[in-house]
């Protein structure tokens, strides 16, 4: 529950993103406030320019920066308007971001990488976490203390671009994914580990693995495997756009980014105020306070992990990068070696941190 978007229908997503990108890669794009100069006004008075967001899932802690950049003013700070539009099963964010209907978006890295490889000019403005949140967990009773023990177990995993970290993790740990275990597609509930219908269960630190210990589980009761540990994690939330309004309003794709990054910050630094300002944009009766502050705990983590300083958040790391991409291409989600220097806008970050 309450998890990122998984598209369990990949395939018949980007047909759509792909002739969407098509009509309208060739052509300029639409005439805005900011293209008329009014992204540069910030004073008082002077008008806002409005920017639409779209985040890849429900309102919920994983995008608490962007919540807490619109209700600090910083988007006001910068002469930005933001409208926060929430995802969900049936929102493509990156058909959102080509065709218009969103000039900035949260998607994952790999999601991007397709987009990209099938044609859609979509870059990233900053990389928003830093590190994987996957990891396999396995009851104690399942008698999965080493990764090779997972050897003719049912491991369930989302589907569409989700299980690719995990067959990388199992080549990483000698085995071979087509026929040393059963993979499972999982739903977008634990019901199947609750009910041992796996063996060894997908689970994102920030959301299913608290849902898992919110149930009553111990987790001196379960056996944890950390994929980004085991150096196969690709990289997931990050902020995109369409390169040509970059192109046409990089000084507005600066200021956006330069609020979300400094809304980042703010929320690791104050979790409490954000998770209420959290609530405020959550679906009543959809989640739990207590779930939103661990939620934000662990996504803090990943995005400003031990060692980094204020102004790393939201950088670039081409080890990262790399990786994901490798990941990517080794397991045919892309078919050509991606361009990592045009694929991501770089000297939007940086400017967006001096």
């Amino acid at each position: 529950m309450y998890r990122p978007l998984k598209p369990s229908f990949l395939v018949l997503m980007l047909l759509v993103v792909a002739m969407l990108g098509a009509c309208s890669t060739d052509s300029k794009p639409a005439a805005t406030p900011a293209a008329a100069g009014a992204g540069e006004a910030e004073g008082e008075g002077q008008p806002l320019t409005k920017v639409k967001i779209q985040l890849k899932w429900v309102p919920q802690a994983q995008f608490a920066g962007i919540y807490a950049a619109k209700e600090q003013g910083f988007f006001a700070d910068e002469g930005i308007d933001a409208e926060i539009i929430p995802g969900g099963p049936d929102i493509v964010i990156e058909q959102q971001v080509v065709n218009g209907a969103a000039d900035v978006g949260v998607t994952g890295v790999d999601s991007l990488l397709v987009s990209r490889d099938n044609g859609l000019p979509l870059v990233s403005l900053a990389q928003i976490s830093q590190k994987s949140s996957y990891r396999l967990i396995a009851k104690k009773s399942a008698g999965i203390t080493d990764p090779t023990q997972m050897k003719g177990k049912k491991v369930s995993t989302w589907f569409g671009s989700q299980q690719f970290q995990v067959l990388a993790f199992m080549e990483k740990n000698g085995l071979d994914p087509k026929k040393d275990i059963e993979l499972v597609k999982q739903g977008f509930t634990m019901d199947q580990f609750f009910n041992d219908q796996v063996d060894v269960a997908t689970a994102t630190i920030y959301n299913e693995f608290h849902v898992v210990l919110e149930s009553g589980v111990k987790e001196s009761d379960l056996d944890v495997f950390n994929i980004e540990d085991a150096g196969v994690g690709m990289l997931e939330d990050t902020l995109i756009a369409k390169k040509d309004w970059v192109d046409g309003n990089r000084d507005l794709a600066v200021k956006v980014t330069r609020a979300i990054l400094k809304g980042w910050n703010y929320a690791i630094d104050n979790q409490d105020e954000t998770v209420d300002t959290v609530m405020k944009n959550v679906t009543e009766g959809s989640t739990t306070r207590e779930h939103q502050v661990t939620m934000l705990e662990e996504i803090a983590k990943l995005i400003r992990p031990e060692g980094f300083t204020e102004q790393q958040v939201g950088s670039f790391v081409d080890e990262s990068f790399t990786r994901t991409a490798d990941i990517a291409l080794n397991y045919g989600l892309i078919k050509k070696a991606e361009n990592l220097d045009e694929a991501l806008e770089k000297s939007i970050y940086e400017d967006a941190v001096k």
